[in-house]
């Protein structure tokens, strides 16, 4: 009871964090489900007017581009889960130690896998529109898709990797193991 008064102050600083990391997350995560949902709708090249399939169907760079945007929307949906339950979680003490990090874990994990894949299928619509007859195009457009991973990667990972070593990593408040993951 003594701890519990004593960090009151310290677990409503991070509930705030907690939620304001939330709603800025969730925001990014909800604007790549509807990128996603939006491209998957939006074939590129459009679709044949006899059979209604895409003109593209036949190309191995539409098969990369439908695989990456279903990741990139199902992975985003997860994420806005992931960052909504965050929302609503109860913030009691023994939250803080397992069950939000956790959530916000799988939330940044699941958020970069989704704007990775919207970089992938991006990519690829680029090369299934210009690629054949403008090649020189692919090159600034992959670079500006890898640098745009990268920074988001290299910008969230330290975040992730602190919550990652806090959650899982050695602690004062449970039996030491050499197991990374429980």
């Amino acid at each position: 009871m003594v701890f519990t008064d004593e960090h009151k102050e310290l677990v409503k600083e991070g509930e705030k964090w907690m939620k304001e990391t939330a709603n800025s997350c969730i925001f990014v995560a909800a604007l790549t489900a509807t990128v996603g949902f939006a491209a998957a709708i939006t074939v590129p090249g459009g679709n044949n007017q006899d059979s209604g399939f895409p003109l593209f169907s036949n190309e191995r760079v539409f098969t990369v581009f439908a695989v990456s945007v279903a990741f990139c929307l199902f992975s985003s949906v997860a994420s806005v889960l992931m960052f909504l339950s965050i929302l609503t979680s109860r913030y009691a003490e023994e939250d803080f130690l397992r069950r939000l990090p956790k959530r916000l874990i799988l939330g940044l994990s699941t958020l970069f896998v989704s704007m990775t894949s919207l970089m992938i299928a991006f990519g690829a619509t680029i090369y299934l529109v210009f690629g054949q007859k403008k090649r020189w195009i692919i090159y600034p457009v992959y670079t500006g898709a890898y640098i745009t991973a990268v920074l988001f990667m290299d910008l969230q990972f330290g975040l992730l990797w602190e919550m990652f070593m806090s959650t899982y990593g050695p602690s004062i408040f449970r039996k030491q193991s050499s197991r990374v993951l429980y």
